[in-house]
């Protein structure tokens, strides 16, 4: 259960599991969903069974209570091993719900909780018989939320793309204007300001005079303050002197593509990311990571495959100077990276799992 209005890891993860499920270890995922959009069209189109709930608004309470019904009564209809909520807003409008079906209730944990927000108080009145968490780093908020419920840590399953090729990186690289030896940054994340953009424009800005680099920012507003902040990242990038340097791709389908065809990923959050399936696709894409040092991309990133900073201007503006200007260090840290993305991310590993934490329910007695 999701709501399904914005697009992001979330979402990301929700299509992998749609289409890594075939032939997998464990039940078979159905998706039930508030609203249409690219993520319900996306897991159509690798086969799921999509159940559209209607746009639940808790501004409009008669809209929450139409989606409980439409859930209740597929819950009726059908069987299923569990009920999963994928936020706290999911868990509290359907965590009832999914407990008056008679099912096991399962919270997968995304982001860090600080159990203030009224929709994560709200999630507390519902707790779930399992909590499964996306890294180390968020599983230690679940206690602000849920003390005393048991909990997994599972990262979260990224397929390897298809192999690409060389003329398939100089096409991409063509179509958006970076010359052949030229060190192309990318950023690929929502257009939020904890992800760090201007942190990354500001370093930038303090390359300026450095030949032979150009970024690229993947990532389109989805809601009004998103817009807003876009238009203020282009006037920074103006003010900087760097915005003919500066391509705004906006909202891309084909991220691993621009990946395999950038040389530094770079996203240098300002505040912890919960777990960072960007970086896994960095990482596949043989880029080196350059990163702030804290939450989620601490368990993923290291001196093997990228650099982790703090998150000022200046540590940063080192680091990528040191990699625009040493191909043979960013080829080794690449080199590294589909490695440690296998390690942690491997679909089948999660899988089997998934798998596991299911079969706890029937060994404590629930069904």
């Amino acid at each position: 259960m999701h709501s399904g209005n914005l697009y992001g890891g979330v979402e990301s993860f929700l299509r992998t599991l749609a289409r890594e499920q075939r032939g997998a270890a464990g039940p078979v995922h159905a998706f039930a969903l508030c609203f249409e959009g690219r993520l319900s069209r996306e897991l159509r189109e690798e086969g799921a069974s999509v159940t559209l709930l209607g746009g639940a608004r808790v501004s409009r309470p008669w809209t929450v209570w139409r989606a409980r019904s439409a859930l209740a009564e597929r819950l009726g209809r059908e069987r299923y091993v569990a009920g999963v909520c994928h936020s706290p807003w999911s868990q509290a409008l359907f965590g009832p719900v999914v407990r008056a079906s008679g099912l096991p209730l399962v919270f997968f944990q995304h982001d860090a909780l600080a159990g203030k927000h009224w929709v994560e108080r709200w999630a507390r009145v519902t707790p779930p018989d399992l909590s499964i968490s996306n890294s180390r780093f968020t599983a230690g908020t679940l206690r602000n939320l849920y003390p005393d419920r048991p909990w997994k840590v599972r990262y979260l399953p990224v397929a390897p793309p298809a192999p690409g090729s060389g003329e398939e990186r100089a096409k991409a690289r063509a179509e958006l204007g970076a010359g052949e030896h030229e060190t192309v940054i990318i950023q690929a994340s929502r257009m939020e300001a904890w992800k760090g953009h201007r942190l990354l424009l500001e370093a930038l800005g303090r390359l300026r005079h450095v030949p032979g680099w150009v970024l690229w920012v993947a990532g389109g507003a989805q809601r009004p303050y998103e817009a807003r902040y876009l238009a203020e990242l282009e006037a920074q990038a103006t003010e900087l002197g760097i915005r003919g340097r500066v391509r705004f791709l906006g909202q891309r389908s084909d991220v691993p593509r621009l990946l395999r065809a950038a040389d530094i990923h770079c996203q240098p959050n300002l505040g912890p990311e919960p777990f960072g399936i960007a970086f896994i696709e960095a990482l596949q894409a043989r880029l080196p990571v350059v990163t702030t040092a804290m939450g989620g991309p601490l368990e993923i990133i290291d001196g093997s495959c990228g650099v982790l900073v703090a998150p000022r201007p200046e540590p940063l503006a080192e680091a990528l100077r040191r990699l625009i200007e040493a191909p043979e260090e960013r080829r080794r840290l690449g080199a590294a990276g589909p490695a440690r993305a296998r390690e942690l991310c491997e679909p089948s590993v999660f899988f089997r799992g998934l798998a596991e934490d299911l079969r706890t329910f029937s060994s404590r007695g629930l069904s």
